[in-house]
Parts: C-alpha cells; sequence; structure tokens
C-alpha cells in the first residue's frame, strides 16, 4: 500500500520544517495543524482556499448554527457551482 498522495499534500509544509518545531506554544502549534488541515481539505477538493476561508469568515457569524454544514468546502463548492448561470457552467 502507497501512502504517495498524502506525502505528496505534505510536501509544502516540509518545507517550513525547522520553522514548525518552534511553534511558539501547544496552542500556536494546535492553531497551525487546525489552518493547515483547512487549507490541505479545500486544495482536496479543488477550491481555492483563499476564496473559501474569506468566503466562510464572512458568512459564519451570520449563519445559523443549523446551516454550518453548507460551510464544508465539499458543501461549498456545490453551492457555488449551482449558483453559476448555464453558460458559465458550459465555459
Amino acid at each position: 500500500m502507497s501512502n504517495n498522495a498524502a506525502e505528496r499534500a505534505l510536501r509544502g509544509i516540509a518545507l517550513g520544517r525547522r520553522n514548525w518545531t518552534f511553534a511558539g506554544s501547544q496552542r500556536g502549534a494546535d492553531r497551525a495543524a487546525v489552518m493547515l488541515t483547512l487549507i490541505t481539505t479545500a486544495r482536496l477538493n479543488d477550491i481555492d482556499p483563499k476564496a473559501w476561508l474569506a468566503d466562510v469568515l464572512a458568512r459564519i457569524a451570520d449563519l445559523p448554527v443549523s446551516r454550518l454544514p453548507e460551510l464544508l468546502p465539499w458543501e461549498w463548492k456545490r453551492l457555488r457551482d449551482a449558483e453559476k448561470p448555464a453558460d458559465q457552467q458550459a465555459a
């Protein structure tokens, strides 16, 4: 069994390996791990992480808890694709 996909996903993180040793504190390291997980999840779903995070952070405060799953990357992408006009989807 091979884990090449996982190794390729971590390649960008490995470049900063020395810097990750000095996260400042355990909380800082935990936050970095959460952010890297979110960014990698967006990339694996073919989503621009900056656009997704900007939209999520702008909308999350006003969204009811029952609608939070809409902000997950795969749901966000599906809803964005559904909002596009038919002529843009064909292009």
